[in-house]
């Protein structure tokens, strides 16, 4: 197997892009100003069948060429521990305007109500900023559940951005963003997102988004759904520590070490550690042009806003010219 360079997969959905997608992967991209590609995906959106899942050049679903040789796609140690699934799901997101405050359930909830093995816990490395744009991410304060059920019902959005943590970010920041933690995006962001491979959100505010309540919480009764939601106070020192290392630094994992469980995200550099060891994983091209060669012989043309899929059997990969990216890997 050899690596795939893939073409945009842009499902719909109910916000609004800017076109950043665009023109990060230039030439071939989906004009539509759509805000999300999901890149390699085995995972569909909720109750929408395969939409969302990734095609292969043959119209094939990349799940089902996955199940059908699971080894040679994810190799044996992946497989021991995962089956046949890559339990990953990375996408890039354009917010186009500002992403309604939302909430994504933990393992736990999600086994116990809406027969997932996945929950949803995310992170973010920022492609694009504009000035003064910020993430929110958690409480600052301990909010009690009926103050939480009331300003949902109410859709008090005011209450809901102000009793979060405003996190101002510029490009090269990377965040990780543990289930069941409130967040939203500013207007104004580009980030690739890793993810475990579900679509469970549960949306807190939808009064300007063409969404009802009976679509935000999953098909679940708002309270039963608002137990998802973390309601402690998130303080400035676990904000910290929720912060990985910049993009711009020489090389390495840039998440910190509670992500590894659910995904890493390695930054790399021809020019610095050009070889890729085997592993199934996806690789952003984030700057630069170059090469992307396999121990076989083949050979493939990227640039920044390229986006690889690397099967494991492809074996040692190596990047020549001058080429910057990020490597996403399931857990280890």
């Amino acid at each position: 197997m050899q690596p795939i360079v893939l073409e945009p997969n842009m499902p719909e959905t109910f916000y609004r892009g800017a076109g950043r997608i665009r023109r990060f992967r230039g030439a071939g991209a989906d004009a539509s100003g759509r805000p999300e590609d999901w890149m390699a995906s085995t995972t569909s959106r909720f109750g929408h069948g395969t939409d969302g899942m990734t095609r292969l050049g043959d119209g094939s679903l990349l799940a089902d060429a996955i199940a059908s040789d699971p080894v040679a796609w994810l190799g044996p140690e992946h497989v021991a521990s995962h089956g046949a699934d890559p339990a990953l799901l990375v996408k890039l997101l354009d917010a186009g305007q500002r992403l309604p405050v939302h909430v994504h359930p933990d393992r736990g909830f999600a086994a116990g109500h809406l027969a997932s093995r996945y929950g949803k816990t995310e992170a973010w490395i920022v492609l694009e900023a504009a000035p003064g744009a910020a993430v929110h991410l958690g409480f600052r304060r301990d909010v009690g559940s009926d103050e939480l059920a009331g300003w949902v019902r109410g859709q008090d959005v005011q209450s809901l951005l102000d009793t979060t943590n405003r996190v101002p970010v510029a490009a090269g920041d990377s965040i990780l963003c543990p289930a069941g933690t409130p967040h939203a995006i500013d207007d104004g962001v580009l980030v690739a997102e890793l993810q475990e491979p579900t679509d469970l959100s549960i949306l807190l505010e939808w009064r300007d988004f063409p969404v009802g309540p009976e679509d935000a919480t999953l098909g679940l009764a708002l309270d039963e759904a608002l137990g998802c939601v973390d309601r402690r106070a998130l303080s400035a020192e676990r904000l910290d520590e929720l912060r990985g290392r910049r993009l711009d630094h020489a090389a390495g994992s840039l998440l910190p070490a509670a992500a590894d469980p659910f995904f890493v995200a390695e930054r790399v550099d021809s020019q610095v550690n050009p070889g890729l060891p085997a592993a199934y994983g996806l690789l952003i091209v984030t700057g630069g042009t170059g090469v992307l060669s396999t121990e076989a012989g083949t050979q493939a043309q990227v640039r920044r806003g390229s986006t690889v899929l690397i099967p494991h059997s492809a074996g040692t990969c190596t990047l020549s010219g001058d080429l910057q990216a990020i490597r996403c890997l399931p857990p280890a």
